[in-house]
């Protein structure tokens, strides 16, 4: 027992580093980026940050859902990161709440 409880420790530790690494939260960065695979879209880019071909582009407000991260609010509804940080000040990317409501105008 003196020796399986320090292997189980470093054990642990090690998968915790592992599941980190894999889910991009040691990433450093807080833009919203998402490891989804292709960012790429058929739809074009206006100069206000919206893609022309979203189902969300007549929409003023989105309601976040369980789940969501700002990275992929963003490729739903077509509105960039940073417009998203921009028209809603004090958001917390990390700290998204399921039935908070973004602006997306």
């Amino acid at each position: 027992m003196r020796f399986v409880a320090p292997l189980a420790i470093v054990a642990f530790v090690i998968a915790f580093i592992i599941v980190l690494s894999s889910s991009g939260a040691g990433s450093g960065s807080s833009g919203g980026s998402t490891s989804t695979g292709s960012t790429t879209t058929s739809s074009t880019t206006t100069t206000s940050g919206k893609r022309s071909g979203s189902k969300f582009a007549h929409r003023h407000t989105y309601t976040v859902r369980a789940g969501d991260t700002l990275g992929a609010i963003a490729i739903k509804t077509g509105v960039r990161v940073t417009t998203l940080e921009d028209l809603n000040p004090g958001l917390d990317p990390q700290g998204l709440v399921a039935g908070q409501k973004l602006k997306l105008r």
